[in-house]
């Protein structure tokens, strides 16, 4: 092959390499034929990085300009429903909501119930646009042509992004915590995933945010294989109710993969609880550093203790640790004899496996 850019399938196979784990040394030399004779004969951690971050802004590119031509091409929400558009206030056409009590009785006492009916007592809201027709839209047509469903928005008869279009006119300025700037490009928005789908508004006595059910069940109705993975032996105390689906993800969307929350500046969402493994320390086991808590564990369950991929602990180091000479990282010692069992326990040696402030070799 001559030197020169690789085709899609070799980027997509370098894509392969890159996601697997460390590229072998017949993968490096492919790299090298693509690229010419400039990449060194010994491939380094740095050239993982370079190819790794290569398919991470490719990647984030086809998602931003998919969602970009689906945007154009479905047009706004506020031209499908103009009624959403700021400025539009007609107050001719509105009825309030006392007149749909008059059909809807039962929901309008429901709705007075929850956070959505009790914005008629702030003071903020007084003289906005609020009850029953904020979400529904213009009712005069509706209810001059004896309640014809057609005249009136209807949540079930449109596309998931208009249903969350209608929540967003409101949601989309929430606290930092909890902000919508993510929404469109999260991946329950890309999976026709609307806001109703968790939300009831309707609904009375749901507690937190109106959700139609408790965590992590409500995540469990799409997210099966999270399940499985909960039944482990050793997993997280999520379905023990130790914690939430929420304390790590953001289901509203993020800049991160898997819609992981952040914890303080750019360490990651699992150093909220596990804060001594975060560092900085004299001593990195650079593994960890650079390609995060899993690469050596499943954050939701395992069948190994302390949510290990590998039964055998020696098995996790070896993916790195070993002897190819395909990348820069320390072998395994030559007396280290995989055959006798006082070396097949790292960390019994190793204690200090995350990282240390006193021995480079994370002794103590």
């Amino acid at each position: 092959m001559k030197p020169g850019l690789p085709t899609r399938n070799a980027l997509s196979q370098v894509r392969q390499w890159f996601w697997a784990g460390l590229p072998a040394k017949h993968a490096f030399s492919q790299v090298r034929r693509w690229f010419g004779a400039g990449l060194p004969r010994r491939s380094g951690s740095w050239i993982k990085t370079v190819l790794g971050l290569c398919v991470l802004f490719l990647g984030v590119g086809v998602i931003y300009a998919q969602a970009a031509k689906n945007a154009q091409a479905k047009g706004k929400p506020s031209e499908r429903l103009p009624w959403l558009a700021t400025g539009t206030y007609d107050a001719s056409k509105y009825v309030g909501s006392e007149t749909c009590k008059g059909c809807h009785e039962a929901v309008h006492k429901d709705v007075s119930l929850t956070a959505h009916g009790k914005l008629f007592t702030e003071a903020k809201w007084k003289d906005a646009l609020a009850g029953c027709e904020a979400c529904h839209g213009p009712g005069t047509a509706h209810v001059e042509a004896m309640g014809d469903k057609t005249k009136i928005f209807s949540f079930k008869d449109v596309s998931a992004s208009d249903q969350s279009a209608v929540c967003l006119r409101c949601h989309s300025e929430q606290s930092k915590d909890e902000n919508l700037f993510h929404w469109e490009q999260s991946p329950h928005a890309r999976n026709d995933v609307s806001c109703v789908d968790c939300h009831n508004p309707h609904a009375k006595g749901l507690g937190e945010f109106l959700l139609r059910g408790s965590q992590p069940n409500l995540c469990f109705t799409c997210h099966n294989d999270v399940r499985i993975a909960f039944n482990m032996p050793f997993h997280h105390k999520v379905p023990e109710r130790g914690m939430k689906c929420t304390d790590c993800h953001n289901t509203h969307g993020t800049a991160n993969l898997r819609q992981v929350r952040m914890a303080t500046a750019t360490d990651s969402a699992c150093y909220q609880c596990h804060s001594d493994k975060q560092g900085p320390f004299t001593f990195e086991h650079w593994g960890v550093r650079v390609e995060g808590c899993m690469a050596c564990h499943t954050p939701h369950g395992s069948s190994n203790p302390r949510l290990l991929k590998r039964a055998d602990v020696r098995l996790v180091c070896l993916e790195c640790h070993t002897d190819t000479g395909a990348v820069e990282v320390p072998g395994t010692p030559s007396f280290h004899n995989q055959a006798t069992v006082r070396f097949q326990q790292c960390t019994t040696c190793h204690v200090r496996i995350h990282g240390s402030n006193s021995d480079t070799h994370f002794f103590r």
